[in-house]
């Protein structure tokens, strides 16, 4: 029996618990450790986000090219 693999989430259903969590944490209803665990949880949400989006930004980078084939970096908001 072959044992299928667990896919980690993606981008967008980190933001959507990211979201929930937040929300929970601005009702003020859960106790402090209750409040800490979610906080945790939260930045490392973040973090992966933040994985997810550098990731992708280099894919955008590889993927774009210029006509002599070599990569051309394109501009993101931040960069302007």
């Amino acid at each position: 029996m072959a044992v299928k693999s667990k896919k980690a989430p993606g981008f967008e259903d980190n933001m959507r618990r990211l979201e929930e969590i937040v929300r929970l944490l601005e009702k003020g209803d859960a106790s402090l450790e209750e409040s800490i665990a979610l906080f945790r949880e939260g930045t490392q949400l973040a973090k992966n986000c933040d994985e997810l989006l550098e990731h992708a930004e280099k894919q955008v980078t590889l993927l774009t090219r210029g006509e002599d084939g070599t990569p051309v970096e394109t501009g993101f908001a931040d960069d302007e």
